[in-house]
């Protein structure tokens, strides 16, 4: 019996051309939680940052460029490569967290809100097009795909655009170590429906949601300089969340696996979100474990982290992209690939997704 199954016909990502390399931060002065001044040297700052995220430079948005912004070129690459005409997508979602913060303002501006800004963008004139954001840390994009799957599953939708997009460079305290972790950009792709008797594009998923001890993970607070009263920026209890990821990611992506019936032998693809690179290789090493493997191989998981950062909700889709379009060297997706992707971040929560390519 034929159904309908959600299938990428085209994708597209944004990746800012400023590049800040981990020296830009030498002349930072930097504080603990407690407001205490950090007296270690820059160079040994710097060094433990590249040891533990493998983190060398990461990518910033110009100042005349905003969230919506950066997610209208993403989506206008996706548009192109895709083919279709605009006027016929069912859906724009667009997964952030913050909206537009302007570069030289603290207040965040999401009215509109980012995917009719998008839709703006776009010139796209039917009003049956819905547009509506998604704000779910960094796991947003991968949630706003698993919605998107709910309504081309259903019938009720044919052609959805789904971006991530976050400009983190402007919620960020320069005085707190974390903040060396994130960087700017978005991604996008376009989901169609498929009819089939077999299983094919999206297989299945799995999101969890710890919130009552967990919630404050990742908030928003006061800078570590106790001087600065007057804004608030991204806080992560960043030890919590490396041992949440730890718990919960690997076992939503095994529970996926047994619903898939595939084995991990089958899987071609781990896209994982791009956190920090010490945490996605136990994270994968984790994974294996549970199913029975020793070995993990390295093509399998593909990073950027190195030299885009944490990009929060766009970390995924840009990686797709990258792989889809042959520009990440080592890497590629054929015809018949089965591939994780699987995200973690604050609420707290952590979803994945399982894709037979097509």
């Amino acid at each position: 019996m034929k159904q309908y199954y959600s299938r990428i016909v085209g994708t597209g990502s944004y990746l800012p051309t400023e590049v800040m390399p981990n020296s830009s931060f030498e002349k930072n002065t930097f504080f603990n939680s407690d407001h205490s001044l950090n007296t270690k040297e820059s160079t040994e700052i710097l060094g433990k940052l590249t040891e533990i995220s493998g983190i060398v430079e990461r990518r910033y948005a110009k100042p005349e460029y905003n969230t919506s912004d950066i997610a209208f070129f993403a989506a206008s690459d996706a548009i192109k490569s895709s083919g279709i005409d605009a006027e016929t997508l069912d859906y724009i979602i667009v997964a952030h967290n913050f909206g537009d913060v302007k570069s030289d303002s603290h207040f965040t501006d999401m009215l509109p809100n980012m995917a009719a800004k998008v839709k703006q963008q776009l010139g796209i004139i039917n009003s049956d097009c819905v547009a509506y954001d998604i704000l779910f840390g960094c796991p947003s994009w991968l949630q706003a795909v698993i919605q998107a799957n709910y309504y081309i599953k259903s019938g009720d939708a044919k052609r959805i655009l789904v971006i991530g997009a976050d400009v983190m460079s402007r919620v960020l305290d320069p005085h707190d170590l974390d903040s060396m972790l994130f960087g700017d950009g978005a991604g996008a792709v376009i989901l169609e429906a498929i009819e089939s008797e077999e299983p094919i594009g999206i297989l299945c998923h799995k999101t969890v949601t710890d919130s009552v001890e967990k919630a404050d993970f990742l908030r928003m607070g006061h800078s570590n300089d106790e001087t600065d009263n007057e804004r608030i920026y991204v806080k992560m209890q960043g030890r919590s969340v490396f041992k949440y990821a730890m718990e919960k990611v690997p076992s939503a992506i095994d529970s996926c696996l047994k619903k898939a019936g595939l084995p991990i032998s089958k899987i071609n693809k781990i896209l994982m979100h791009q956190a920090n690179e010490k945490m996605i290789r136990q994270l994968i090493k984790k994974l294996f474990e549970l199913n029975g493997e020793v070995n993990v191989p390295e093509e399998v998981f593909p990073l950027t982290v190195q030299h885009w950062g944490n990009s929060s909700a766009a970390t995924l889709p840009m990686l797709l992209d990258w792989i889809m379009k042959g520009k990440l060297e080592g890497h590629e997706i054929k015809k018949g690939d089965n591939i994780i992707l699987s995200s973690v971040g604050g609420g707290m929560h952590a979803n994945c997704v399982i894709y037979k390519h097509i």
